[in-house]
């Protein structure tokens, strides 16, 4: 017995310590949430498809065996550099409003803010789904492979059936929110248990959704059956039915926009700009972060990850009165990015202690003239992360969710609809201020996801990074760059390290042995610590100067990085 204890005790530690080593390739390289999404990622590349190409394969794959994340009823941002060209252009898919929604949108009859999870389930919550189009956008632009091609590992899992993965069959073990019938009647057995880890299950109703947009095109999503639908089960939810139409379906765009770029010691960091706060927050804290000799210290000293903290402090109280959907008002982008501004943000930093909680600054260069309310809008650290290299050197960085574990609870032909709206300030106005990020018709929601690239001196990609996490994002992708960059480690070894996130609170350290005298030493410094899970879900390929492919994924989800 004792023997067989010890089997079990050495089965369990292996399942739960991180991959040795990063993977290695010399090809091309997909790093996804999930082994089945890897793999049809690789067989896109394989059969010479570009990053993009592979990107949607996964993503499709992504909607069946990781539902609870993201899909085709969320958004997505993604972050793609062109070798030829060498130029880094950015998609934005992010989830709008509905035309008809108001910034009282999530106010209690007292005209009181609604608890979190009364606003999240049922149909009030759901925004216009984006990554459909986001990916139609991106194919037309950067696909070689025919579109109806990249849909076919997803259809034949859902048709045959796949093995449901760990952290599906434990998301649904705590959920107690899937009371839509069609919800609830997919992700439970006959006998009204959850599907447990391993257990075999299908999607046709998925398999033919897919069926008709790869057919059909992104149109087969956003008009027709597909999309009434989705009208039907938003209006007629069984909690908080919402006000989506035909026509805002209809209406949405994915766009292009310019990518959020500055030099971080002697690299380039490119990111993804509003509605995302991702790229500029990134880009904040590591500027403050020039001004400490990071590479002198350990991984994660107690220096340095008071550094750290500090700046993702000053950085978020930036972040929650300026960023919003800069097609509504008008974010200071190159102001909150300004060197000298950063560098005057970066001596507020004490070396040895911290300073608490810090306030927005009040001269930011070319501030726009609007006074607005500071806003710190939930985010729930679900959404999923990709990142792939192809065979030419083209590389997709892309974040996508469907904001919280299981989005808004709706599931239409075999998919979850999205509860993005939660993600908008859920205050319209704070002391008498409007917040940038209240709800407005057509708006999208402010997000932190931060799909980023990285170049160096000579313009050559290096990096490919990015994670889910909610609002904790900006610093779990922070983390893994100064990881890189400033320690040296391998991709693999940085996503690995303890997470910590600073959002100008809490000083939030990752709940594991390894980082316990971390949280003390920090305490000692006058840090309020909050010990949590941090659950990131970092994916990250790193491009050394002979063309190796190194590759890192999370070991706190399902993911794997792999390549040839």
């Amino acid at each position: 017995m004792r023997r067989l204890l010890l089997i079990s005790l050495l089965f369990l530690t292996a399942a739960l310590a991180p991959p040795a080593h990063a993977a290695r390739a010399q090809t091309y390289m997909a790093a996804t949430a999930n082994p089945m999404a890897t793999e049809a990622a690789l067989r896109i590349l394989r059969a010479g498809g570009s990053a993009v190409d592979a990107a949607i394969a996964a993503q499709m794959v992504l909607t069946l065996v990781e539902p609870q994340a993201s899909g085709i009823g969320g958004g997505a941002f993604l972050v793609h550099y062109d070798a030829k060209d060498r130029a880094v252009v950015t998609y934005d898919g992010r989830e709008t409003a509905p035309a008809a929604a108001t910034p009282d949108r999530f106010l209690g009859p007292d005209g009181k803010p609604l608890s979190f999870m009364d606003a999240v389930v049922g149909g009030k919550s759901v925004g216009v789904p984006g990554t459909v189009r986001l990916l139609a956008l991106a194919h037309r632009e950067q696909g070689r492979l025919l579109w109806a091609d990249l849909f076919a590992d997803a259809i034949r899992l859902a048709e045959q059936g796949f093995p449901v993965p760990p952290r599906l069959a434990a998301a649904l073990a705590r959920e107690k929110h899937l009371t839509q019938a069609a919800a609830r009647v997919y992700f439970h057995k006959s006998d009204g248990t959850p599907w447990a880890e391993g257990e075999t299950l299908k999607n046709p109703a998925l398999a033919d959704t897919l069926r008709r947009i790869a057919e059909g095109g992104a149109e087969a999503f956003y008009t027709g059956a597909i999309a009434e639908d989705i009208v039907q089960a938003v209006a007629t939810a069984p909690r908080n039915p919402g006000d989506m139409t035909m026509a805002d379906l209809a209406g949405y765009e994915a766009k292009q926009r310019p990518a959020v770029c500055g030099p971080y010691r002697n690299w380039k960091i490119c990111g993804m700009g509003p509605p995302s706060s991702g790229g500029l927050t990134v880009l904040m804290a590591l500027t403050m972060l020039e001004r400490f000799d990071l590479a002198a210290e350990a991984p994660l000293s107690v220096d340095a990850a008071h550094w750290m903290l500090e700046a993702q402090r000053l950085a978020y109280a930036d972040r929650n009165l300026f960023i919003a959907d800069s097609d509504f008002i008008d974010v200071p982008m190159d102001g909150l990015t300004d060197r000298g501004y950063l560098a005057g943000r970066a001596a507020l930093i004490d070396p040895a202690r911290t300073e608490g909680e810090a306030v927005p600054a009040g001269d930011v260069p070319r501030k726009r003239t609007q006074n607005f309310g500071p806003d710190n809008a939930l985010q729930l650290p679900s959404t999923s992360h990709l990142s792939i290299v192809d065979a030419a050197g083209n590389a997709v960085s892309m974040t996508t969710t469907i904001e919280a574990v299981f989005g808004s609870r709706l599931m239409v032909r075999g998919f979850l609809l999205n509860n993005e709206l939660t993600d908008f300030s859920f205050r319209p106005a704070v002391d008498g201020r409007p917040v940038a990020n209240r709800v407005e018709g057509g708006k999208r929601s402010r997000s932190s996801m931060s799909p980023t690239l990285v170049f160096d001196g000579d313009d050559e990609l290096r990096l490919v990074v990015g994670s889910p996490g909610g609002s904790q994002i900006i610093n779990y992708v922070l983390k893994t760059i100064v990881g890189v960059l400033d320690w040296g480690l391998d991709p693999q070894a940085a996503i690995a390290l303890p997470n910590i996130s600073n959002r100008n609170g809490d000083s939030e350290i990752e709940r594991r042995m390894d980082a316990d005298a971390l949280a003390v030493a920090l305490a000692g410094r006058g840090h309020r610590i909050e010990r949590g899970s941090l659950v990131s879900g970092l994916h990250a390929i790193q491009i050394l100067p002979d063309g190796t492919l190194l590759g890192g994924a999370d070991p706190r989800r399902d993911g794997v990085a792999a390549g040839d």
